[in-house]
């Protein structure tokens, strides 16, 4: 009778721990928790130094990047080979492929994780934005953002297998953990598609409360699925079985990036980077309550939790930086100095399985070059010029305009930014009066460098390049 009993509280036990084990996870594949080791790698796609930044998660330290591309103006020429702005990124169940995405040559590069070398780089269609594996593993799914349809490549030859129609500009596909699923949200329609992985077919529809959706995160526990609004700031968030009704959308701020979630001991936990102020939001996934605001720098992008789930890595696209999150107290532990422009990021438990992981590495390089300048008046933008040698990429987070205006960013003579000025960039503000807004040239020469009498002051001023507007923001001194 004793050993009866022992046998049965063994066996409660052992299903406890089971339980405990199964419910400890992480996306997007659901597979148990993996403490942080050395085996372990955080990866940042750098769109402006066209290269993709390693780094060991146990030390958060910068091993080197894998070059894919060249900087500007190299890559202004005919591209007969390498990659340009490389933007997006998955990784397969197994830990040993990762798929990087680069917008401006439609490519996916398949990288092995072991000795970062390139095994295979497959074109697609126009500005492919992120490519995602299945869970099981046999197909990859790229969002092919610049026309209609998801690419789908065989998981092991990487060749085209198949294309899926969706609604038009699809940003980003994510699976739920059963590989049951597809979820496709859109960048340039109001509508997010869930499809029958197995079918290839719609099987649901949901509205977006705008049309610019970059990207989507399902919860590990397989129940809901969010996804961003960049355009309006907002969150969405829905359940993630039929008939995929809509549980909450949220208002989180201008130029809303990345969602990603985190499964920790005090519960689980949707990370939102919101790119104007600086700062990642978080939110319970029960009560839609928002616990924190993490300031972690310029511009937040991509974000990815470690294999535990006790670390947020969050890559700094005009910081050219990795800030790491302790998701136990939600603060910022440290920043990792890494390429220019991260965008998409993964972090892929047991990427290394052995070695230590440095073959095939680069040093940063130039890419660790940039100035930070800031515009304020009517709200406030973050400039970074990314220093490419000859030239700079400029990038400023526009933030506190009137919404669906135009403006021209340009160089003034006068501090004040009145009078003639030399026009860079026009843009359009979005909903939220946000922009995100790109320049090239020697800027940073007559911004930063140049003498009192030759030196130039950014400015935005209301319409036009050829009117001359009201100046809304100006360079700080």
């Amino acid at each position: 009778m004793i050993m009866n009993h022992l046998k049965t509280a063994f066996a409660m036990s052992a299903l406890g721990l089971l339980a405990n084990t199964a419910s400890a996870q992480q996306v997007p594949n659901a597979t148990p928790d993996r403490p942080i080791s050395s085996q372990d790698r955080f990866y940042t796609s750098d769109q402006f130094s066209n290269t993709v930044s390693v780094i060991d998660p146990s030390t958060n330290r910068l091993l080197g990047v894998i070059k894919l591309g060249d900087l500007t103006p190299a890559n202004l020429s005919p591209l007969y080979k390498g990659q340009l702005l490389v933007h997006g990124m998955g990784f397969s169940p197994d830990g040993r492929t990762l798929a990087v995405i680069s917008i401006g040559s439609n490519s996916v590069t398949f990288i092995d994780t072991a000795t970062n070398a390139v095994k295979h780089t497959a074109y697609v269609g126009r500005s492919p934005h992120e490519a995602f594996f299945r869970p099981d593993g046999r197909e990859v799914w790229v969002s092919v953002r610049g026309e209609d349809y998801i690419q789908v490549l065989d998981g092991k030859t990487f060749e085209p297998a198949t294309r899926i129609t969706v609604p038009n500009g699809p940003g980003m596909t994510i699976f739920s953990p059963d590989g049951k699923y597809g979820y496709v949200c859109s960048s340039f329609s109001p509508e997010t598609v869930v499809i029958d992985t197995k079918a290839k077919k719609i099987v649901g529809r949901v509205a977006q409360a705008s049309p610019f959706c970059p990207d989507i995160a399902a919860t590990p526990d397989g129940r809901q699925v969010w996804l961003t609004l960049k355009d309006v700031g907002k969150v969405m968030v829905f359940d993630a079985k039929p008939p995929f009704a809509v549980l909450k959308t949220i208002d989180t701020g201008a130029i809303t990036n990345h969602v990603n979630i985190a499964r920790t001991s005090r519960g689980q936990f949707a990370y939102v980077t919101v790119g104007t102020q600086n700062i990642v939001k978080v939110f319970r996934t029960d009560t839609f309550e928002q616990v924190a605001a993490v300031p972690v720098g310029a511009l937040p992008h991509g974000l990815w939790p470690s294999g535990d789930g006790t670390r947020i890595y969050v890559g700094l696209e005009n910081g050219d930086g990795v800030a790491v999150i302790d998701t136990a107290t939600n603060r910022l532990l440290t920043t990792i100095p890494i390429g220019q422009g991260p965008q998409g990021v993964a972090y892929v438990p047991g990427a290394v399985p052995s070695g230590d992981g440095m073959a095939n590495l680069v040093p940063l390089d130039m890419a660790s070059g940039k100035v930070q300048l800031t515009l304020s008046g009517q709200g406030q933008s973050q400039v970074t010029l990314f220093d490419q040698g000859q030239v700079q990429i400029l990038q400023a987070a526009v933030a506190g305009l009137p919404s669906k205006q135009p403006f021209t960013l340009g160089l003034a003579t006068k501090a004040d930014g009145t009078g003639a000025i030399q026009p860079l960039a026009k843009f359009m503000t979005n909903p939220a009066g946000a922009a995100i807004v790109n320049a090239v040239g020697p800027i940073r020469q007559i911004v930063a460098d140049a003498a009192p009498a030759e030196r130039r002051y950014l400015v935005i001023r209301t319409g036009d390049p050829d009117s001359q507007g009201a100046v809304v923001q100006k360079q700080a001194h």
